[in-house]
C-alpha cells in the first residue's frame, strides 16, 4: 500500500481534512520552517548553499515522485508538472539557475498561498499517512513555500507592489495554453476546468454558476494579505528609524 496511488488505494485508509493526523502534519511543517529560517538566518555565509540545496531536493522529489510512478505503472499526463505548484517547482529550478524578481515575487505572491492552499486542503485524502504518495503531496508543497520565505528572510526577495501586475500577466500567459492542454488531453490542470472536491473555488460555483468566478475574485484579494505583512514590516522598520534619529538627536 506504500506505493499505491490515490486512483488504486482501497477505501477508507485515508485521513480527513483538518483531522488529528492532518493537523499532525500542518504543526510539524510549521516547527520545521520556523527552524529552517532561524538557522538559514544565523548562516550568512551559507544561506546561498542553504538555497540552493533547497531548490535543487524541491526539483529532486518532483523527478523521484515521477520516476515510483513510472515504475509501479501509474504514471500519467496528470503527472506533468502543470498544476500551480508544479509550475512553482519549475521556476524554482530556473531561480536556481538564473534569478529574477519577477520570478521570485511569482512565488511569494502565488506560489506560496497556491502551495498553503494544497496543505490546508490536499485532495489527496483518499492516502494512507505511511504512504509514498501522500508523503511527497505534503513535503513538496511545505517546500514550496520555504523556498520564497528563505529569500524574503535575508533580503534577496522583497516583494513590492510594482510586481503584481507582472506576476499577474505570467500567471494568464501560464494558463492560457495550459487551458488548452487540459481541453485536448481531459486533464484539471491549475483547477481550470474543475473546483475537486473540498476546494474554495467550488463555492464559486456553487452560487455563481462558474468556479472561474473565483480567479479574479480571489487572486487580488490573495495579493493583497500577501503583501500586508510586508507593508506592516516596512512601516515597523520607518517606526523604529525615527525614534534612533530622535534619540542620537536627543543625545547630541
Amino acid at each position: 500500500m506504500f506505493f499505491m496511488s490515490k486512483e488504486r488505494v482501497p477505501e477508507g485508509v485515508g485521513f480527513t481534512t483538518f483531522g488529528l493526523t492532518h493537523i499532525a502534519w500542518l504543526s510539524v511543517f510549521l516547527i520545521i520552517g520556523v527552524a529552517l529560517v532561524y538557522i538559514f538566518k544565523k548562516s550568512p555565509l551559507k544561506q546561498q548553499l542553504i538555497r540552493k540545496t533547497l531548490g535543487w531536493i524541491i526539483i529532486a522529489e518532483e523527478v523521484i515522485k515521477d520516476i515510483v510512478a513510472i515504475c509501479v505503472d501509474d504514471f500519467g499526463i496528470g503527472h506533468l508538472p502543470f498544476h500551480l505548484c508544479g509550475i512553482s517547482i519549475l521556476l524554482i529550478g530556473f531561480d536556481v539557475i538564473k534569478p529574477t524578481s519577477t520570478v521570485r515575487n511569482f512565488l511569494y505572491y502565488i506560489g506560496i498561498p497556491g502551495a498553503m492552499l494544497a496543505l490546508l486542503f490536499p485532495n489527496w485524502t483518499v492516502l494512507p499517512c505511511m504512504n509514498f504518495f501522500n508523503i511527497h503531496s505534503f513535503t513538496v508543497h511545505a517546500l514550496i513555500v520555504y523556498y520564497p520565505i528563505l529569500l524574503l528572510a535575508n533580503g534577496e526577495l522583497k516583494p513590492t507592489i510594482k510586481t503584481m501586475p507582472k506576476c499577474i500577466i505570467l500567471l494568464v500567459l501560464l494558463a492560457i495554453p495550459i487551458y488548452f492542454i487540459n481541453l485536448l488531453c481531459d486533464t484539471n490542470f491549475m483547477f481550470l476546468m474543475n473546483p475537486e472536491t473540498g476546494n474554495p473555488l467550488g463555492l464559486f460555483e456553487k452560487y455563481l454558476g462558474s468556479h472561474l468566478w473565483g480567479f479574479p475574485v480571489l487572486l487580488p484579494i490573495v495579493m493583497f494579505v500577501m503583501y500586508l505583512p510586508i507593508l506592516i514590516l516596512q512601516k515597523h522598520c520607518k517606526q523604529k528609524e525615527k525614534q534612533a534619529e530622535v534619540k542620537q538627536k536627543i543625545t547630541v
